[in-house]
């Protein structure tokens, strides 16, 4: 490694980065803000005990989620 190359940091991020409102997890990569945002001033050990938990994060985030957009979410049933 030269002298002028950066380190590679492991990171989650899957570049669909939304928090949703309910858990304050982002659905792409299952971080919290705080945690984004401070992902590079984390120590290796710090990131890797994150990355243990986000499998766990985004299972619950998805788990019983009705999806309301498209064509279903527009439409008004008559009755």
């Amino acid at each position: 490694m030269s002298q002028f190359s950066t380190p590679q940091i492991k990171s989650p991020c899957i570049k669909l980065c939304v928090i949703e409102p309910e858990s304050g997890f982002c659905i792409g990569c299952g971080r919290s803000r705080q945690e984004i945002a401070s992902w590079m001033s984390y120590s290796a050990a710090h990131r890797e005990v994150v990355m243990l938990e986000l499998p766990d994060r985004l299972e619950h985030l998805t788990r019983n989620k009705t999806r309301r957009g498209g064509r279903r979410g527009r439409i008004t049933p008559t009755t």
